[in-house]
């Protein structure tokens, strides 16, 4: 368990915070790019780490991200004008590029200082994969690279993306993910089976019969320079062994661990809106092929790590509305009475409380990975903070090439070998040439 300090420090996102300002060294997802559709369209609002903004793609397509107070006179320029390349206040004209820059002050005479020094507030963005991001770390000459994360290099019809609405602390819902060992509780759908169920059948239901039947996998936890790859091994037939394995990039990005080779990856990034929500998005990529209308609409509707979200990206099945748990389900279909994985995990997470106290809990051997994380972004925003370490991770963007997944592998055969045989690679990345 952590100490009220560390798990502050874990928690808390402004920027004033030590996290806060760890997390501003990395780029940030703000929006789906598909939110601002066309140039000189409908302004944004974006909220991110407490700081109120307002997104817009200017005539050129160029999506700006400034301060949703204008300088003026705090008027909200999420009401602004997107004309001519520019953001204008509606409540005295003034105009903003995408820099942050006055373009125009139309009250204020010529010749007068305001016209050469006036600016808002601003971010520089990139879009990859579908996505806008925004790095809001210190005014630096050469930027770090966006994460070069494999949904957004491979094509736009292998990859599939969307956001959710959580309403809880960051950390909550990433340290859920890095727990393999609820699989056998939470995400059941029927009572366990004996271990010496048929071994012939389909490849889902032997998957699921070995997260039944070992709720304590054995985990193996190997470090990388953009964070960390973990792996939970049960057991499986004929003395073998079933592996699930996760990569933790940092400073806030997850996987989910079940896709055999051929199968469409799941992943997602976390974006603290404040201290007690924030956005999840999640993407799902195929390199080897790409995803179909029909893996489309599945997806839609809610599969894997990814919800069913409305316009809003709210999830239908949500805390509002206790996740529409089914009692009658609960007692004879599923563990939960909850549908979907993804709600599943929200119900835990969210309910949890606004920020969990991790001053009172009980850790178990299986809480390996959770340790992990705390240790690693702890230590992070503290060496930023009290030494002024920036951290490297940052500006090694194509150490973001690493891919999660299952795997079969003979019993006793160790971690980094799995790797290999699975990935090709001792620490799951992979190659992109």
């Amino acid at each position: 368990m952590l100490t009220q300090e560390e798990n502050d420090i874990l928690t808390l996102t402004g920027s004033d915070q030590p996290m806060g300002q760890y997390f501003r060294r990395y780029w940030q997802p703000v929006a789906l790019s598909r939110e601002l559709p066309e140039s000189d369209g409908e302004p944004l609002r974006v909220t991110i780490m407490c700081e109120k903004l307002v997104a817009f793609r200017d005539t050129e397509g160029k999506v700006g991200l400034l301060d949703r107070r204008c300088p003026h006179r705090g008027a909200d320029l999420f009401f602004g004008r997107n004309e001519e390349c520019g953001l204008r206040c509606v409540y005295h004209g003034w105009k903003f590029g995408v820099d942050g820059k006055a373009m125009d002050l139309p009250n204020v005479p010529p010749g007068v200082r305001h016209h050469d020094t006036v600016r808002v507030r601003s971010y520089p963005t990139r879009e990859f994969g579908d996505m806008i991001w925004a790095y809001m770390g210190p005014v630096i000459e050469k930027l770090p690279d966006v994460p070069q994360l494999e949904f957004g290099l491979v094509p736009p019809s292998h990859r599939y993306t969307t956001k959710k609405l959580q309403e809880c602390n960051w950390a909550q819902t990433m340290e859920g993910d890095l727990d393999t060992s609820h699989f056998s509780f939470l995400h059941m759908p029927a009572p366990k089976v004996e271990s010496n169920e048929n071994p012939d059948a389909p490849a889902d239901e032997r998957r699921l019969r070995w997260i039944r039947n070992d709720p304590m996998p054995q985990f193996s936890i190997k470090a990388h320079e953009a964070g960390f790859v973990v792996g939970g091994a049960r057991a499986a037939d004929d003395g073998q062994t079933y592996w699930r394995m996760t990569q933790f990039l940092l400073p806030s990005h997850g996987t989910g661990p079940s896709t055999f080779p051929g199968e469409t990856y799941f992943g997602f990034t976390l974006a603290p809106i404040d201290d007690h929500s924030h956005w999840l998005y999640g993407y799902a990529w195929n390199p080897d092929r790409p995803i179909g209308d029909e893996e489309r609409a599945k997806l839609d509707e809610g599969h894997g790590i990814l919800a069913k979200v409305d316009e809003n990206f709210i999830a239908y099945r949500n805390k509002s509305n206790d996740y529409l748990i089914d009692r009658d389900d609960q007692k004879h279909r599923s563990f939960t009475g909850v549908k979907g994985l993804a709600e599943q995990d929200a119900m835990i997470q969210e309910t949890q409380g606004p920020i969990v106290d991790r001053t009172n809990e009980m850790l178990t051997a299986t809480d390996a990975a959770v340790v992990r994380f705390r240790r690693l972004m702890i230590e992070g925003a503290r060496n930023l903070r009290e030494q002024g370490t920036e951290p490297i991770a940052p500006w090694l963007h194509d150490s973001y090439h690493a891919r999660p997944g299952s795997w079969i592998a003979a019993e006793g055969m160790p971690f980094e070998d799995v790797l290999v045989e699975r990935f090709g690679d001792p620490l799951g990345r992979i190659s992109t040439n």
